[in-house]
């Protein structure tokens, strides 16, 4: 790996000239590559890690591609020509970035998976991500937690079922996570998916989009709701939860003494957090950007400065062509009952952001 230093900053610090941010970013440039800035998360992952490699020593070229895949191809091509030291990749489609990380790995740059695992490349060096199969359990857990508290008394319970991307590999963690805990229900007959709509190539929603959601829930509820009623829904993330949401108002659910159905999330989003707040939301998983991006800055600090990343995983994350080595952080529940604690209380948000 390339190992950045220079006779001018040995000086300056021999002769304590300077404080140390006076020459942070001395040791290189790291490329970051977010998906989109339409999701405040992804926002967020990105301010972190520039505030954190700063603090580390290091310059960043931080892009968004806002969902385009070749746009996401063309920045991490323009980051490689430049030579950057490392590149931390959140990626729009993880199957589409195979000979561009070739190119990467030929001028000894190395690659870290951020969130979001790369597939079919061996070029892969590292992953950092949540525990997503543990929050698909906890996405599940919440939905029957909130059906047993608001519908104790309806049997089967109604309940519906969106995925995330397909082209996103964490959306299937996050779906088979739930189905660990909901498949018992729905083999036992406990709950009943009217629309017999189930597998991630029938509720997947591609690119996360909020809208296609709506759309889709608008459908469901036309086609299989209009002599019955929705008790549940499981929303994989916040932008979906939102778009969910709507189409039930839109319907009469949560007025007129018709409950709205418990819906799940993910990302803790501002917006999702407010409708917790308001009763329509049941809950979301939160996932401390911050703490991704400590861990990510302090894989890249141990490959270009001769350490050891920290790891805890070497077996979840097989991509097709090699197993990844990861560090997989713990997501947590969220709803009405602890959000103060664990939003507020870690300094993530204010009050004044949520309430």
């Amino acid at each position: 790996m390339k190992l950045l230093s220079t006779g001018l900053s040995a000086l300056i610090i021999g002769v304590g000239l300077f404080t140390a941010p006076a020459f942070a970013q001395d040791k290189g440039t790291i490329g970051i590559a977010m998906p989109t800035k339409s999701s405040a998360r992804w926002i967020s992952d990105g301010n972190s890690m520039v505030e954190q490699f700063k603090a580390a020593g290091y310059a960043t070229d931080l892009q968004y591609a806002e969902d385009d895949i070749p746009n996401q191809l063309a920045q991490i091509e323009n980051m490689i020509t430049k030579e950057v030291d490392a590149l931390v990749i959140a990626a729009i489609d993880g199957t589409t970035l195979s000979n561009a990380l070739a190119n990467a790995a030929a001028l000894d740059i190395p690659v870290i998976a951020y969130d979001r695992l790369i597939r079919d490349s061996g070029d892969v060096d590292y992953y950092a991500t949540f525990d997503n199969f543990k929050v698909g359990v906890q996405q599940a857990s919440s939905l029957v937690s909130g059906l047993e508290a608001r519908y104790p008394d309806v049997s089967p319970w109604n309940v519906e079922l969106f995925g995330g991307s397909p082209d996103d590999n964490n959306a299937y963690f996050f779906y088979d996570g739930a189905m660990s805990v909901l498949q018992p229900l729905i083999d036992s007959g406990k709950i009943s998916v009217k629309s017999g709509q189930l597998g991630m190539d029938t509720v997947g929603t591609l690119r996360w989009d909020g809208a296609v959601a709506q759309a889709r829930m608008d459908n469901l509820l036309s086609a299989h709701y209009t002599d019955a009623t929705v008790q549940g829904v499981l929303s994989p993330y916040d932008g979906l939860s939102i778009g969910i949401l709507s189409s039930l108002k839109g319907v009469g659910y949560g007025s007129g003494g018709q409950p709205m159905p418990i819906v799940t999330g993910q990302d803790a989003e501002v917006p999702s957090v407010k409708s917790i707040l308001a009763g329509e939301q049941y809950s979301t998983v939160f996932k401390d950007t911050r703490e991704l991006a400590r861990v990510t800055v302090g894989m890249v600090q141990a490959l270009l400065e001769g350490g050891e990343p920290e790891i805890n995983d070497t077996k979840t994350y097989d991509n097709g062509v090699k197993v990844v080595p990861s560090y997989l952080l713990e997501p947590v529940s969220v709803d009405e009952s602890n959000w103060e604690e664990i939003l507020i209380g870690s300094g993530y948000y204010t009050k004044d952001q949520v309430q």
